[in-house]
C-alpha cells in the first residue's frame, strides 16, 4: 500500500505540475515531447505568448472566475465528465492506429459505460471499476510511428504546439461527434467547453505565476515534459534508460529518433 500512495502522490504532484502549463492556453483542447529541439521561432513565439496570455488575464480568465463562483462543483464536474467522454473517440482511434488493442478496448468499455450509465458522460462510473481515464491523440501517434517532434510552437489562441502535434485539433474535431451538429448548438457548448476547462485550472495559473521567472521557458519545457510523459503511456524513459536499452540492444531505433 505504501508504494501505491506513493504512486498516487508523484502522480498528483506531476499533473499539478502539468495543469501550470496547460493554464497558459487560452483555449486548452489539450497540449509534444521532450528532447534537445531548439526553439528557432522563439522570438515570434514569445509574442504569441504574450498576446495569448493578455487574452486570457483580460477577457479569459476573468469570466473562468466568475464562473467558479456562481456554478456549483457538481454541475462543474458534470461538464468536466461531459465533455471527457465526447473527445474519448479520438483516444480510442488512435489506441487503434498505434496498435495498443488492449488499450482500445478498455477505452471503448469506458466511453460505453459512461455513456449509458454515466447518462451521456455527465458521471464517472468506469473510474469506479478500474477504466480509468486515458488520452491518446494524432500528434502522439506520430511521435509512436517514428515522427520527431519539430520546431516548437506557440499557436494564437490555442498554446503550445510542435511541427508534429499542430495537426492534432483537427482529428480532434473529426472524431467528436458535436462536430457534425448545428453551428447554432455547438458555438455556446463550446464556449462552455473553454470557459469550463479554464476554471479547472485557476489555480494551476497562479502557481504558474508564483514559480517561474520566466513563465515562456517554463510552459516550453514543462509541456515538451508532458507529451513525453503522454507518448510513454506515463512511463518515459530517462536519457540514462535509453542509452543503457541502446546497448543492450532492447530498443527499437525508430521509436528513439523521435527524441
Amino acid at each position: 500500500m505504501g508504494v501505491i500512495n506513493r504512486e498516487r502522490k508523484m502522480k498528483t504532484k506531476f499533473y499539478t505540475y502539468i495543469g501550470i502549463v496547460l493554464a497558459s492556453c487560452v483555449f486548452l483542447n489539450g497540449c509534444g515531447t521532450t528532447g534537445k529541439n531548439s526553439d528557432p521561432f522563439e522570438k515570434t513565439n514569445r509574442k504569441f505568448y504574450a498576446f495569448n496570455d493578455a487574452i486570457d488575464k483580460k477577457f479569459v480568465q476573468p469570466v473562468a472566475e466568475t464562473y467558479v463562483k456562481i456554478t456549483p462543483d457538481i454541475f462543474r464536474d458534470g461538464v468536466t465528465n461531459f465533455f471527457d467522454n465526447l473527445g474519448y473517440v479520438n483516444t480510442i482511434s488512435n489506441d487503434l492506429l498505434q496498435g495498443k488493442i488492449n488499450y482500445a478496448a478498455r477505452d471503448s468499455a469506458r466511453f460505453i459505460m459512461n455513456s449509458t450509465f454515466g447518462i451521456g458522460g455527465l458521471f464517472d462510473p468506469a473510474s469506479k471499476i478500474g477504466l480509468e481515464k486515458r488520452s491518446e491523440d494524432l500528434g502522439q501517434t506520430l511521435a509512436v510511428w517514428g515522427a520527431s517532434e519539430g520546431s516548437y510552437l506557440m499557436v494564437p489562441l490555442m498554446g503550445p504546439s510542435s511541427g508534429r502535434d499542430i495537426t492534432s485539433p483537427v482529428m480532434s474535431m473529426a472524431t467528436n461527434p458535436m462536430t457534425y451538429i448545428a453551428s447554432v448548438f455547438t458555438i455556446p457548448i463550446g464556449f462552455l467547453k473553454a470557459v469550463n476547462s479554464r476554471a479547472n485550472l485557476l489555480d494551476a495559473t497562479r502557481m504558474r505565476d508564483q514559480a517561474a521567472l520566466d513563465p515562456y521557458t517554463f510552459v516550453r519545457e514543462a509541456w515538451r515534459q508532458k507529451r513525453n510523459y503522454d507518448i510513454f503511456d506515463g512511463n518515459p524513459p530517462t536519457e540514462d534508460d535509453n542509452f543503457d536499452q541502446i546497448l543492450d540492444g532492447e530498443t527499437d531505433m525508430g521509436v528513439l529518433k523521435v527524441y
